[in-house]
């Protein structure tokens, strides 16, 4: 069999972005609900909400940590595996890599006065203030590393002469013209999905256990947040259809299976394409591509035809993308039925069907992410650094990254087991109720 280092270099690659990006996902958005439970409890003089507070951020150090790993492989494999894209788009890049590094150290040293000043202060706002700077922190850790993925889908800042890179403006790189809707679309969706994975750790409680306080309370503040993060990730999304209109017209063609410049263009939903390029039994919304495209449903929408076939992304991007608004729509559905319940029933009782949703939906929104970031990286192919640098050329030539991808799949292995271990001792549920009973809340026993 023939051994091919561009094919290794991007299973490792994809591995390891596949498990980072989860733990950075949290990594971003667990401050912010954090912060929220606390402030909730300070201004309720509600001590549920500020034990929610200090139950996650002990949760939450578990995953940074990991994160960590994760991100200082990712590094790592950046020179390791793609050193002829690092020649090129590495100086163009340093400032973002750097300041992301910055950030993080930032983020770690207020998380640690943070965790380690609770009931220090005679004020309690006093704390809360403290999760400001890791907030600011870990949104601008995740700006940063945005910008270099930004600038490999609309690359500026440089020029390219005889193979070196020259005349290089490191703000014209990282201000490109991705950042504004990648940057946005990152964090709101890591937002939005720490509220459901917390919002599923609650509802899966509450089936266990359907009168715990503690738990309701963490249901109502997760969901509400669901339902903001929600509806501004999709507000979001619709601005990353109208930059890949203009900026990647062929990444959005090929999602939507869109082979002919036309005006009217509809969306395309499910399906399946056939040699010749006819889509079969798939859904089509009149109008909508060409309403996400340019906001108009009579603006014309740029075909596939009009990109060369070996500049083409791979056609089943279509399902990946389908995948992802379908969990998107699915979780803001939900989120708005959660609200609809409280409205009209009982507001310390749910619906057995709607928690198991909600369990559900924290699986789903991680998987919501996944599928973003391949349609993000899948759907920029054959480019590692659009109109530059196509992926092929960037990877290394080395013999041995077979060698590395089984190391690290035990790595990775490793460290998803020592977390689901560590994280499940952690927050078992009697613990819960433990820890209510020396707050002097319920007795000890749910309620």
């Amino acid at each position: 069999m023939h051994y091919d280092p561009v094919l290794y270099s991007r299973i490792l690659t994809e591995l390891t972005l596949a498990f980072h990006i989860l733990f950075a996902t949290v990594g971003v958005g667990i401050p912010v609900l954090i912060a929220l439970a606390e402030w909730t409890g300070i201004r309720r003089k509600d001590p549920y909400y500020t034990m929610l507070a200090r139950r996650w951020a002990r949760g939450f150090v578990i995953t940074v940590a990991v994160g960590v790993v994760t991100g200082t492989a990712i590094g790592l494999q950046l020179s390791l595996l793609w050193p002829s894209f690092m020649r090129i788009a590495g100086q163009a890049i340093a400032l973002p890599l750097f300041m992301e590094t910055f950030a993080f150290f930032f983020e770690a040293i207020f998380l640690g006065i943070y965790l380690y000043t609770w009931d220090r202060f005679r004020k309690p706002i006093t704390h809360f203030l403290l999760a400001i700077p890791v907030i600011i922190g870990s949104s601008a850790s995740a700006f940063f590393i945005t910008t270099v993925n930004a600038f490999m889908n609309t690359p500026q800042g440089f020029k390219l002469e005889n193979g070196s890179i020259v005349d290089i403006q490191p703000l014209v790189a990282m201000f490109n013209p991705a950042t504004p809707t990648k940057v946005a679309h990152v964090l709101a969706s890591s937002y939005m999905t720490s509220a459901f994975v917390l919002a599923a750790i609650a509802a899966f409680s509450l089936l266990k256990n359907r009168g715990s306080l503690y738990h309701r309370k963490a249901l109502k503040l997760t969901m509400t947040a669901a339902l903001v993060f929600s509806v501004a990730t999709a507000a979001v999304g619709d601005l990353s259809g109208k930059f890949l209109a203009k900026y990647q017209p062929e990444k959005l063609a090929a999602a939507e299976w869109h082979f002919e410049t036309a005006e009217q263009a509809p969306l395309v939903l499910g399906g399946y394409l056939t040699p010749d390029h006819e889509i079969k039994y798939g859904l089509k919304i009149p109008y909508a591509l060409s309403i996400l495209a340019h906001g108009t449903p009579t603006s014309e929408v740029q075909g596939l035809n009009e990109t060369p076939e070996n500049e083409r992304p791979p056609l089943y991007v279509h399902y990946i993308f389908d995948l992802m608004v379908s969990i998107g729509i699915f979780l803001t559905l939900l989120a708005l039925a959660y609200m609809w319940t409280q409205r009209r029933g009982s507001k310390s009782r749910y619906p057995r069907w709607l928690l198991r949703l909600i369990v559900w939906a924290g699986p789903l929104a991680m998987l919501g992410i996944e599928c973003g970031w391949v349609y993000a990286e899948v759907g920029r192919q054959p480019w590692i650094l659009r109109g530059y640098m196509k992926t092929i050329d960037g990877a290394t030539t080395s013999m041995h990254v077979d060698t590395m991808l089984v190391l690290f799949c035990f790595l990775y292995l490793l460290l998803g087991f020592t977390v689901v271990k560590v994280l499940g001792k952690l927050f078992k549920n009697n613990e819960v109720h433990e820890e209510l009973a020396a707050w002097g809340l319920e007795g000890g026993k749910p309620q």
